[in-house]
This record gives structure tokens, sequence and C-alpha cells, in this order.
């Protein structure tokens, strides 16, 4: 499997889960969390796959400070409705993150580790996402605007021409660079992070 050597170099998130500990799963229940599977989850790496999982990283900072975040004690509420632009992708990549689910989620075990009903839509708020910590209630919500990495100005050409079927192979692989590179910057360039990014912790 090849893909953009970057995707190894964006800092992992590391979670504890009590699920997976109760199971077995991970020693202690410490995991860690990669971009690249959240590529995996969503089937691209875009822009928005990154500012989602930028969010779920900074923002899960915020709610535990130096305490390793507890996966599948957090809720996710979105502000527009889930088939609203591409609210189901940020959501589908945060919530992964998270350990948190919808109404199809796992029930839990006699009344434990239960993970349905921890994503909510259409909650009004002054940004694009809020997480909440169930046992302490601690809020923090998230924006996310990735013009401050702006689109090299060739791309929209070759995307064009690459979405109608007439661009040459290489002209596929040079929007398929640029496309990439841009998210790379996005990921790996800390500096940036709070232009693109607003936090507010309730």
């Amino acid at each position: 499997m090849k893909y953009p050597e970057f995707f190894d170099q964006v800092p992992t998130i590391a979670l504890q889960d009590p699920l997976s500990d109760f199971l077995g799963a991970f020693e202690n229940g410490e995991m860690e969390i990669s971009y690249l599977e959240c590529v995996k989850l969503a089937g691209h790496s875009c822009p928005t796959v990154a500012g989602a999982y930028l969010m779920a990283k900074i923002g899960m900072e915020k709610l535990y400070d130096d305490t390793l975040p507890q996966r599948g004690m957090i809720h996710v509420s979105m502000r527009e409705k889930e088939v609203e632009g591409v609210t189901g992708v940020i959501c589908n990549v945060i919530s992964f993150i998270a350990g948190a689910n919808g109404v199809s989620g796992f029930k839990g075990i006699q009344g434990n580790f239960s993970r349905d009903n921890l994503v909510s839509y259409k909650v009004p708020m002054n940004g694009d996402v809020t997480l909440t910590r169930l046992d302490t209630n601690k809020r923090v919500t998230l924006s996310y605007n990735p013009s401050v990495v702006p689109v090299a100005p060739e791309m929209k050409q070759l995307m064009g021409k690459t979405l109608q079927g007439v661009a040459s192979k290489e002209e596929k692989a040079a929007f398929g660079t640029l496309w990439q590179q841009r998210v790379e910057k996005i990921l790996l360039s800390p500096e940036l992070w709070e232009q693109m990014i607003t936090v507010e912790v309730q």
C-alpha cells in the first residue's frame, strides 16, 4: 500500500479507551489513532478530513489538559444537519476518534461503555463542532477555516480536466500531488493552526 509519506509524519492522537481495556483489546486501554487510519475511514485525504482530525486533536487536548482523553466518554455535536455540505465527513472522522456514535452505536454492557446517542446534529453553537465530556460536562467548541492555506493556482484547471476525463497521466498525477501538498501544509504547520482553528472552552 503506497500513500504520501507525510501521512506518517502527522502526530497521532493518544487516548485511553475503557471499553478496550475491559475487553483486553489494548493494554490499559491505551491506544493511538493516526491520520492514516482516518483517511482509510473517509476513503480520501483532503482539507476537510485534515481539519476534522486537527479539531479532534486540539479539542480533546483542551478538554483533558494533561491527561489522556477518554474514548467513548465524549459527546460530539455538529452545528449543521448531517446531510449539509461536509458535515457528515467531519463528524464521521471526529466521532471515530472520540469513540462516539449515533442511535446505531454500541449499547454497552450492563449499563457500562455505551457509545450510542453520543452524536447530535443541528445544534445551535458559535462554531462548527462542540465536544463535551460526559463526566464533567466541560465543553469545547471549534471552527475550522482551511483558506489560511491557499489553493495552488493551477489546481482548478487540473481538477476540471481530471473530472472531465481529458487530463493526461502526468496532469492527473500533478493534480493529486498539488492536492496532497495542501493537506500536508495544513497538518504539518502547527504555527498556522491557531489561524485555521478557533477554540472556545466552556
